[in-house]
């Protein structure tokens, strides 16, 4: 299996980068989260996930063996592909991942594109103690920050507005801070919205 690529950086997408190593040219599918990480310079290193099908060999890329692990944790779920999967890793950080599994955050997970209800909460019930165990994350903080983010956006939705907008708006301010009080919350998303 190829684990790392180092070499240099031919071309940069969003969705893909071309890697030179040693004259052959290694064409590598990557997350958006892994695209803004990426350095403009032309030497670069990748950690690697070799997925292999009847129908061809496919490399993804990651700029964190950190964000490779959870790739391949959510690919280890039945009904999550590698497309399924790298979206996911483009719309949330793999932080988010691991505490919105970890704290049971079915809104979440649901919230990439292509994922259902089901789909959430079967990633949720497969990976939910992995994620704890592996990362050692306490439920209990993630269980508050929950609690906090719940109470700020139900204010919100009483004030008037839009469940998915204020979803959005609370959720970057929580990932931001994740120590925010209720109506921390609620002002900052106030001056967002």
């Amino acid at each position: 299996m190829i684990t790392h690529i180092k070499g240099k950086l031919v071309e940069k997408n969003p969705t893909d980068v071309v890697i030179d190593c040693n004259g052959v040219g290694y064409f590598i599918n990557i997350s958006l989260h892994t695209f803004s990480q990426i350095p403009d310079q032309e030497n670069i290193s990748l950690f690697t996930h070799l997925h292999v099908k009847e129908d061809g060999h496919t490399l993804y890329g990651f700029i964190t063996p950190g964000e490779r692990e959870v790739f391949r944790l959510l690919i280890s779920v039945s009904g999550i592909g590698t497309n399924t999967a790298r979206t996911m890793l483009s719309s949330l950080t793999p932080k988010q991942i691991k505490e919105g599994i970890a704290g049971e955050d079915v809104a979440l997970i649901q919230s990439v594109k292509g994922i259902g209800l089901k789909t959430a909460q079967r990633v949720i019930i497969d990976l939910k103690d992995k994620i704890i165990k592996i990362y050692d994350i306490d439920e209990v903080s993630i269980n508050k920050n929950n609690t906090n983010k719940d109470e700020a956006l139900s204010a919100l939705e009483v004030l008037g507005y839009a469940k998915k907008q204020a979803e959005r708006v609370v959720d970057k301010i929580v990932s931001a801070t994740p120590e925010a009080t209720v109506e921390d919350i609620i002002k900052q998303a106030l001056k967002k919205l």
